[in-house]
């Protein structure tokens, strides 16, 4: 986090703010911003439009890098066989405490008039928590010749895991997501298919969401439930925990051995296919508030935001010649574009003082905001304030300069998003070769800048006998990935040390770090 002026020298739309309690500084910023609220039913949420709109975002953009490179959508249904969860014996060890189990079909009034459930299923079935399972038993029947192969699907959906402590966005026991699931002759296409996935993930961090993550894989306790090797991508939230963005997982052939999926090759023999599966979340959301946004609220990368620019008129008696204006001014700015897409612009005309307006959108952490009024067009000019800069922060532009600029604009914007992200993870990213240092590095201790300052991501030489070590249960630590590009983090998959946990020899480094 970087520091925040005192609420006694200025005041701000959040409080608290970040530097007094960041957990409780995240659920303001969440309602300020008008993206969710708590829903009746335990641990889920109400998206709200403006959330709604950013995650609607989230999946045009990704949508069309799933179709461009091959993958077609398709849907499964939300209720699962119990028996087909016991097929895989990994799998429903994996997410049994998790579970939402469906085992009556009707309801029925008894003498009080009270609703009771009647009508007892003969199997029960769960509520989604993933799809391999189902869509196993589709692909067992879809897939019968090598001419079938590869099956590469996704569907968007949403999907149940019954959480014990749930935050918005970030942890809740309905969420929406996306979930590929794709089938393939061979190990080696299967391989390919898990990292090319990650890839446009850790694209669409990067270049939409302008967040910069570390990739690798998984230690084998972190593993997804079932699968031979998992992919990740994490990023760092502004109070130096991980947050794990995505996953790619190489499923080998262990669900295809679970649901019979076979195929005839060229020669006529029968084999097993290899499958892969791979999901991102309404997550999202919750990584851009908590790398991006500050004590005035959510602040968003231009490339997801619903509208990048609003432009707020001053409505007097008669605002017909305002109004004209900034009708016009919309239009030429929609005429722009940013990296080929066109600049999308609002108009506010509730009837509300411009102080009111103007909050609202800092709030809900729209890039530009436009205050156009008489004197502006009397001198054919704007005022103009951009949320990566200060409230108060705002200039006289001449129409044409702005209109002609702002693609620029908003790209500065964007890019300088991302470098901030970047130079703070960097700056968070440590190298540890001593248990002691380890501990220390995780362990609150003094004040800095009116916080605690401690923890972020350890690189750190580790060997599977450390799984489950006392030290990283006390400081609530997990290993978050091995990272696989040397070129990022100047230390790659191969490196030969000592495991800092049991001196035992290591062939690698970990990231580790405390998680949401």
């Amino acid at each position: 986090m970087e520091k925040s002026t005192s609420s006694r020298e200025r005041k701000t739309a959040i409080s608290p703010l970040r530097s007094e309690d960041y957990p409780e500084w995240y659920q303001q910023v969440i309602k300020a911003s008008d993206l969710a609220e708590n829903s009746p039913v335990r641990g889920c949420m109400v998206i709200k439009p403006w959330g709604y709109a950013i995650w609607e975002n989230i999946q045009r953009v990704l949508d069309k890098r799933f179709k461009e490179t091959g993958h077609v959508n398709a849907y499964f249904p939300l209720l699962i066989p119990l028996s087909f969860m016991e097929k895989e014996a990994e799998h429903v060890e994996g997410f049994a405490k998790e579970c939402a189990v469906v085992t009556h079909h009707r309801l029925q009034a008894d003498s009080q008039g009270k609703l009771r459930p009647s009508g007892q299923l003969e199997e029960p079935y769960v509520i989604r928590p993933t799809s391999e399972t189902i869509i196993g038993h589709s692909y067992s029947k879809w897939i019968q010749s090598y001419r079938d192969l590869p099956v590469l699907i996704n569907q968007w959906a949403n999907v149940m895991r019954w959480e014990m402590r749930t935050r918005l966005f970030l942890r809740t026991s309905e969420f929406l997501w996306q979930e590929g699931h794709t089938a393939h002759a061979t190990q080696e296409e299967a391989w390919e298919e898990t990292l090319r996935m990650l890839d446009v993930y850790r694209d669409f961090a990067k270049d939409w969401l302008a967040v910069p993550t570390v990739a690798g894989r998984k230690t084998p306790d972190e593993r997804f439930p079932g699968a031979v090797e998992t992919l990740t991508f994490e990023a760092m939230m502004q109070d130096r925990k991980a947050l794990q963005f995505g996953t790619s997982h190489f499923l080998g052939q262990n669900f295809a051995k679970a649901f019979d999926i076979q195929f005839l090759d060229q020669d006529g023999e029968r084999k097993y296919v290899w499958t892969t599966s791979w999901g991102s979340t309404t997550r999202y959301i919750g990584g851009l508030v908590m790398t991006h946004s500050d004590d005035d609220g959510l602040v968003l990368p231009p490339r997801i935001a619903p509208q990048q620019i609003v432009i707020m008129p001053i409505l007097k008696k008669d605002s017909s010649e305002v109004l004209e204006f900034c009708e016009r001014l919309k239009k030429e700015l929609e005429a722009q574009n940013l990296h080929g897409e066109p600049v999308r612009v609002f108009i506010d005309k509730r009837d509300m003082t411009g102080g009111e307006k103007g909050w609202d959108h800092v709030k809900k952490g729209v890039p530009i905001r436009v205050e156009v009024g008489p004197r502006d067009i009397a001198k054919q000019s704007v005022f103009v304030g951009r949320r990566d800069q200060g409230v108060t922060d705002k200039r006289s532009l001449p129409v044409s300069e702005f209109v002609k600029t702002i693609g620029g604009t908003l790209s500065e914007m964007q890019a300088g998003l991302y470098a901030k992200a970047e130079a703070f993870l960097k700056q968070n990213l440590r190298q540890i070769d001593s248990l002691d240092e380890f501990e220390a590095f995780f362990t609150p201790k003094g004040k800095d800048e009116e916080r605690e300052i401690f923890g972020g991501f350890a690189l750190t030489h580790w060997n599977e006998a450390a799984i489950g070590h006392p030290l990283l249960k006390k400081l609530k630590v997990t290993p978050r990935c091995i990272p696989h590009t040397r070129e990022e983090w100047g230390v790659g998959i191969e490196e030969k040390g000592r495991c800092l946990f049991t001196g035992k020899d290591s062939k690698v480094r970990v990231i580790f770090g405390r998680a949401y």
